[in-house]
């Protein structure tokens, strides 16, 4: 059986193939990241949104009851009046 000879030409082209290979995995896992991260921004982004409608949802209410208080206030008032 021949042993092959080694070529440095030969040699180089396995290392740049290697390093091909190092680069397109770093990259993958780069934009696996960019993805992930992505997704957490859209999902802090719609915690924010119910958050915020919640919060108007609450304010809406305490609106309404002061609104209430108010229309009680000058009912009693006007009675006074009389």
């Amino acid at each position: 059986m021949e042993a092959k000879k080694l070529n440095p030409n030969n040699l180089e082209d396995h290392l740049s193939d290697k390093l091909a290979f190092v680069g397109s995995a770093i990259s993958t896992i780069g934009d696996a990241i960019s993805t992930i991260a992505a997704i957490m921004s859209l999902e802090e982004s719609i915690l924010d949104d119910v958050q915020q409608q919640q919060d108007q949802k609450e304010q809406d209410q305490k609106f309404q009851k002061m609104q209430k208080q108010i229309d009680v206030l000058t009912s009693e008032l006007s009675k006074i009046k009389s």
